[in-house]
């Protein structure tokens, strides 16, 4: 199978835009999402990738994220899920709220990003059976 196409939600300018250039230099396209995309406006400039603003909790904001990318015939091949929100601490003086907003992120915005994605265009990639690649 050729990878035309990749997602990375949850980009910055750390391992996302390391996949990113991987990816690029695959000769994909890539498209980032984030809450915001003002911190990508010069890895953007620099590589041609395209930014989505989307809150990856917010279960609108990843449904329409999916819309878009499929209306301009992006739907990615690929989907990197890298949002996350860390507290840190000795366990008894952990926030409960800080912990929620954890789990919130990483496992709850994965959920949304997965499903989203398997209701999208890449719906071809979500059955149960096993692909070979």
């Amino acid at each position: 199978m050729i990878y035309a196409s990749a997602l990375i939600v949850g980009a910055g300018s750390g391992l996302s835009s390391s996949l990113a250039r991987a990816f690029m230099k695959a000769g994909m396209k890539v498209a980032l999402a984030a809450r915001s995309t003002a911190k990508l406006n010069e890895f953007v400039e620099a590589t041609g990738a395209k930014a989505f603003n989307c809150d990856a909790v917010k279960r609108d904001e990843v449904e329409n994220l999916f819309a878009d990318l499929d209306a301009a015939q992006m739907t990615p091949d690929v989907v990197v899920y890298n949002a996350s929100f860390r507290t840190r601490g000795p366990f008894v003086e952990l926030d409960p709220a800080e912990v929620a907003k954890a789990l919130e992120t990483t496992a709850y915005g994965g959920f949304l990003v997965a499903h989203a994605c398997c209701q999208s265009g890449m719906e071809r990639s979500c059955s149960p059976a096993p692909r070979q690649v």
